[in-house]
């Protein structure tokens, strides 16, 4: 099945140059451009009838074109306002945020952004927050709380940055500080993993009073490559890992790390966005719904008896 998703992703990755260069162009490339949407319909409905490997939902969630947080504020939300800046060290493009509506509803907004083109992504390191990202996300949840604002959380990154000066500034800490401020707001919070959900880099904008996650997104302490590296010392086996890890939103469900799967469209959410948009947003609309019934102190006594629920241990004697 994984040369199936490989495949799909290709002739996806073709379709979308070609239909680019015809409009930029004005050439007429139907000649080359229907058989390829032919033959990605086929591998569609292919892959439905299959069953998807752990590996091939990792490949889904890096999918080119697949929707960033930025198309699902685009599609779902009016009235955005970008807050800059942790007023520490300066502004992080790879974690934004600031008041929206989110189909109406009066929201802060927190968005790990990947990019859409090669010079975006690179610009926002593909989502990998420095420690002024996470600043700024704590600076945005104290203006919700001062606020009465509910949070709403998308989370897409493999992890925060890793680089030597995001050290030096306090990514650790920096991580710790979102956490924790996450578990105090005394407002509602609802997280979605919308592609990659890698580490505390994911979790310092993921403690939310329900977390939901996309079909083919993942969700866990290492990627696939991170684990395979440390395990085996080969990033090869990385399809090996995801299956060690259970990251998939079926196995998150049945773990209860998730309160809910949200459906994508047949062969992925980067083959139709609108639809992709329509389902994340009703998603999170009813989950806020019935959150916002809560008082202060219950949201926040609630979320943190989440988290401690999660996982198994036992006790030595």
């Amino acid at each position: 099945m994984t040369r199936t998703v490989d495949t799909l992703r290709e002739l996806e990755a073709r379709v979308r140059d070609l239909e680019g260069t015809a409009q930029r162009t004005g050439q007429n490339l139907d000649a080359a451009i229907v058989p390829l949407r032919a033959e990605v319909e086929r591998l569609k409905a292919e892959q439905a009838r299959e069953p998807l490997s752990r590996w091939d939902r990792v490949g889904l969630a890096r999918a080119p074109g697949r929707p960033t947080a930025l198309d699902y504020v685009e599609r779902l939300c009016t009235e955005f306002t970008e807050l800059h800046g942790d007023r520490r060290y300066g502004d992080d493009p790879a974690l934004i945020g600031g008041p929206a509506r989110w189909q109406g509803v009066p929201v802060m907004l927190l968005l790990q952004q990947k990019g859409r083109d090669t010079k975006s992504k690179i610009k926002r390191r593909f989502g990998s927050a420095n420690p002024e990202g996470y600043r700024k996300a704590v600076r945005l949840m104290d203006l919700a709380d001062k606020f009465g604002l509910p949070v709403v959380a998308l989370v897409d990154t493999q992890g925060a940055y890793p680089g030597l000066e995001a050290e030096e500034r306090g990514q650790g800490w920096a991580i710790a500080e979102s956490i924790r401020r996450m578990l105090n707001l005394r407002v509602p919070v609802v997280n979605v993993v919308i592609g990659e959900g890698g580490s505390g880099g994911a979790l310092a904008i993921g403690v939310g009073n329900r977390v939901l996650i996309q079909e083919n997104a993942w969700y866990s302490v290492i990627s696939p490559e991170g684990a395979a590296s440390i395990i085996w010392k080969d990033a090869s086996k990385a399809p090996l890992a995801a299956e060690a890890l259970k990251l998939t939103a079926p196995d998150l469900l049945e773990l209860g790390i998730v309160e809910e799967v949200i459906p994508e469209p047949a062969g992925g959410a980067h083959g139709n966005a609108d639809a992709a948009a329509q389902a994340v947003g009703e998603a999170v609309s009813r989950h806020l719904r019935e959150l916002m019934g809560q008082s202060p102190e219950e949201l926040k006594q609630s979320r943190a008896a989440r988290f401690r629920r999660l996982g198994a241990y036992t006790e030595q004697g």
